[in-house]
């Protein structure tokens, strides 16, 4: 469950910058616990072949699954981190967007496993995806501030 929930306008303004901004990938919903992506399928994403790159599905997981574990924890005192993450590839994209679902999976004191389904404009499966985070305890200086990672 989300401790604090972010609009779609704050997700895009403050990852918009990043990777986020750089791969096109576009923020459609936030739920009670899960967030909803898309991600185009041109030549930001294409591998040689001109199809997706499975490392742009990877890119997506990793995106949606780190901001909403953030979400869950108390920004004051935690930030989460990738662990591991795997994918399974199902089906190629030649053109069109993907859309991604974070949804957790486990909600622990130390760690987090989130799920992420990717699928093509149609609903039909592309990617699924296993995101596992850490959950870090934020430092606090010698001055009671909290360290900014």
């Amino acid at each position: 469950m989300f401790l604090q929930k972010p609009t779609l306008e704050q997700l895009q303004t403050q990852f918009g910058t990043y990777l986020v901004g750089l791969m096109g990938i576009e923020f459609l919903e936030v739920g009670p616990d899960y967030l909803v992506a898309r991600m185009p399928v041109d030549e930001r994403t294409y591998q040689a072949f001109r199809i997706m790159h499975g490392g742009a599905s990877v890119v997506l997981a990793e995106t949606l699954g780190s901001i909403a574990a953030n979400y869950c924890v108390d920004f004051e005192k935690y930030y989460c981190v990738g662990l591991d993450i795997n994918a399974n590839h199902l089906r190629s994209m030649r053109s069109g967007w993907v859309i991604a679902k974070a949804s957790p999976i486990h909600l622990g004191r130390s760690t987090q496993v989130w799920e992420i389904n990717i699928t093509d404009e149609n609903g039909k499966p592309v990617c699924i995806s296993r995101l596992t985070m850490a959950v870090m305890a934020r430092e606090i200086s010698g001055e009671g501030k909290q360290v900014q990672i």
